[in-house]
């Protein structure tokens, strides 16, 4: 009997966390650690908001303990366009729930317009529009109708998949960012049109489609001493985050420090509820190139069994010489986004 219930775990675990991937790839969107590291994945308003063309990636792995239990990733590049003071973006996400259970890809493109406010302020509003798809691998699901109650053998199962098995949506988003040359506050609405992917009724609100996303983030940086070309070389910078979808609550408090080529920080995530996780993250910058690493040190009942999660970044800052000019007049504006960069 104990190894009969061992091999019925083996199987209902894997299905129980295909419920729960599937309530999620409903409802909540990927937050990324290093949400620093992927700024238009965090609010559309950030396309453009450097002097020189940039590019970047993200790998997320959270709970490797469960069977690859969820992966996700993000690309992106993004550039300003001075002479029409404003910038453009492109970004590309795709997640794999339950070792390929579950599936999904997001493309989409994105602009932001600079709004000078007075000589201390400037507002850059952003916009994002794309396609999300998702799908789920029906044959890699296992019912209990399946389980032999002598052997524990799978056998095929009586239930029916449904009439479809992926979901393609329109999706449209919003931001904004209030800049000063230390500081900043940023505000995004993901989802604006609640794009309906779903294909399994799994519960009761998967008919008004994927909730909207609200994120509200604020940070300011601390000169510590700066070069001799008058670029941060050591900074400090406190920042918050706060996102909110559907019944789902998220806040992040930390820090970023940077010396030099070598930078870290230290975050305290909280999901309402309970103490969800410490993150701690450390990289270097050389050259054009920026890499980053971060790990969840899990704080919740999950702890010890997940095995947290861990990101990997890696971002290309081409600063061209011939921008010079523009970054000098930019540069009260961006400055404060050292940390994003």
């Amino acid at each position: 009997m104990f190894d009969l219930d061992n091999r019925r775990m083996k199987v209902l675990i894997p299905l129980l966390l295909a419920a729960f991937y599937l309530q999620r790839l409903q409802a909540q969107d990927p937050v990324f650690s290093q949400f620093y590291a992927a700024p238009l994945q965090l609010n559309p308003a950030f396309a453009g908001s450097g002097s020189d063309p940039r590019m970047g990636t993200v790998y997320r792995h959270q709970w490797p303990g469960l069977n690859q239990a969820y992966r996700t990733y993000n690309a992106y590049y993004e550039q300003p366009l001075a002479h029409l003071n404003s910038g453009v973006g492109i970004q590309i996400e795709g997640d794999d729930a339950g070792n390929g259970l579950l599936k999904g890809t997001r493309v989409s493109a994105l602009y932001a317009y600079n709004l000078p406010v007075g000589k201390e302020f400037m507002i850059k509003l952003g916009v994002e529009a794309g396609i999300r798809q998702s799908a789920i691998n029906w044959s890699r699901l296992v019912f209990p109708d399946q389980l032999d109650p002598v052997l524990g053998n799978v056998l095929q199962s009586g239930e029916l998949p449904p009439d479809r098995t992926s979901r393609t949506a329109f999706d449209a988003s919003a931001g904004m960012l209030l800049l000063s040359k230390r500081a900043w506050f940023g505000a995004a609405l993901k989802h604006l049109n609640t794009p309906n992917e779903s294909f399994l009724m799994i519960n009761n609100n998967l008919n008004s489609g994927l909730p909207v996303r609200y994120t509200v983030h604020a940070g300011a940086e601390i000169v510590v001493k700066e070069s001799n070309k008058g670029k941060s070389e050591a900074f400090v910078s406190p920042n918050v985050l706060f996102t909110s979808q559907g019944p789902f609550q998220q806040f992040n408090a930390g820090v970023y420090g940077s010396l030099g080529p070598i930078f870290s920080g230290v975050w305290y995530r909280h999901t309402i509820g309970n103490a969800d996780a410490i993150i701690l993250g450390a990289g270097v910058r050389e050259g054009i190139f920026r890499l980053g690493f971060s790990y969840d040190l899990t704080l919740s009942e999950l702890s010890g069994r997940t095995g947290g999660a861990y990101e990997v970044s890696l971002g290309l800052l081409f600063d061209q010489p011939e921008s010079a000019r523009r970054r000098k007049k930019q540069a009260d504006w961006s400055d404060c986004l050292n940390m994003f960069r």
